[in-house]
């Protein structure tokens, strides 16, 4: 019996428990949100820290993430993935508790600053490793592309929301308090994953190594038409992006002048369109099938990233081009994630969920902070505007690779998919 028989088999109409999870994901999402934007406001503001520092900061946070392989092939030798899921919740309150302790002593430093993001992001790769699991016990296959939607449009939603209120938050608390709030949705989050009622099955038995578990982790990833196009395709999007995104709060709070509020006006405003594509996704799909939307959404996230650099004028212009800016690339980043997530989960074997995700993860996720350094590096050089023109418009290169692969061909989640040329079993 594997993760998938003991799955549903029908839709997600009255699965209370991929209910319950959406909860839990949604509450850790908004306070996700609020901490993406306190942090680098913490470097910023409290620590005065200079453009490289805070990609330092922003690469700290993904760094983990190299480690994903190890972690994932780990994850499949362990039955209780749930339990995994709490500790990692757990784990990630208990660092963040730490950041307003210290304000209150006033005994912050960038040090402190620099071991709760890799903390933090350690905690997140040992929660997405398990999550890839857990995910298929909740989920029948058929139902893949509508969760993920609704997963996303979570993820949309405290994106509208949560810039917003984190950043009345931290001009009304300031950031290192305003870090609570994500502080406790771990603890609620936790809290409603341990309420789940799911039986979960043991992985099979192997006498395989971690290392020759990683292997076949790799070996599925790069050997499979789908995977390996689906890799290609976000770790080239993610290493562009990310030279924009390590920069984006020092560009909108220097270079343009903004406040904390505006700030997260801007972005929240502009996050409606993650929202109504992580919305629209499973309707796109189905109109124009979902390898070709996966690649318009490649496209249109960071396309627009180059347009930031066009931002000047009075205040309300400004705020004005980062909405927009964000509500397009949030209505591509959408389409390319609930379509790529739903593709990848399909094609995955069940008892390889958490090596495939952690070889994919180590290179998807392993790309962000050396875009993030190369961003730092770009934006003290040669300047934060020419920095986000490359980005965007490196960026697109991505839809390359699934433009030259199956994915572009396949119209439906139940549509065959090939197989890979080479996978280890033991």
């Amino acid at each position: 019996m594997t993760a998938a028989t003991a799955a549903p088999t029908s839709s997600l109409r009255g699965n209370r428990r991929f209910r319950a999870f959406w909860l839990g994901e949604t509450i850790s999402q908004f306070g996700d949100r609020i901490t993406e934007l306190a942090l680098p406001l913490i470097a910023v503001t409290v620590l005065a820290a200079t453009p490289r520092q805070v990609s330092v900061l922003t690469a700290l946070i993904w760094l983990p993430y190299l480690l994903g392989m190890f972690v994932g092939a780990w994850v499949d030798r362990r039955t209780h993935k749930r339990r995994l899921l709490i500790a990692a919740d757990l784990a990630r309150a208990a660092v963040l508790l730490s950041l307003p302790v210290a304000y209150l002593l006033d005994a912050v430093t960038l040090t402190q600053l620099y071991v709760v993001a890799l903390l933090t992001g350690a905690g997140a790769v040992l929660f997405g490793m398990a999550y890839q699991s857990f995910f298929v016990v909740l989920v029948p296959p058929s139902a893949y592309i509508d969760a993920t939607s609704r997963l996303s449009l979570s993820r949309a939603g405290s994106s509208v929301a949560g810039p917003a209120v984190g950043g009345a938050l931290v001009q009304a608390l300031t950031a290192p308090v305003a870090v609570i709030v994500d502080a406790v949705s771990f603890l609620g989050s936790a809290l409603v994953i341990g309420r789940i009622p799911v039986t979960e099955v043991p992985p099979p038995p192997s006498r395989s190594s971690t290392i020759a578990l990683v292997r076949e982790g790799l070996a599925l990833v790069l050997h499979h038409p789908v995977l390996r196009a689906a890799l290609g395709c976000t770790s080239t999007v993610n290493f562009f992006t990310f030279i924009a995104n390590a920069l984006l709060v020092l560009y909108a709070s220097r270079e343009l002048d903004l406040s904390a509020g505006a700030i997260g006006l801007a972005f929240g405003v502009g996050a409606i369109g993650a929202l109504g594509g992580a919305a629209l996704a499973p309707r796109v799909s189905r109109a124009f099938g979902v390898g070709r939307t996966a690649i318009i959404g490649a496209i249109l996230f960071p396309a627009p990233l180059a347009l930031m650099a066009l931002a000047g004028g009075p205040t309300w212009a400004k705020i004005a081009v980062l909405a927009v800016v964000e509500l397009i690339s949030g209505i591509g980043v959408m389409l390319m994630d609930v379509n790529l997530n739903a593709l990848i989960a399909k094609v995955t074997p069940d008892e390889a969920r958490g090596r495939r995700a952690g070889a994919y993860s180590a290179v998807n996720y392993g790309i962000r902070p050396v875009g993030a350094v190369v961003g730092g590096w770009l934006g003290t050089t040669i300047g934060l505007r020419p920095t986000l023109i490359i980005a965007g418009a490196g960026g697109v290169l991505a839809a390359l690779w699934l433009l030259a692969s199956p994915v572009r061909r396949i119209a439906t989640i139940d549509d065959p998919t090939p197989a890979p040329k080479m996978v280890n079993e033991h």
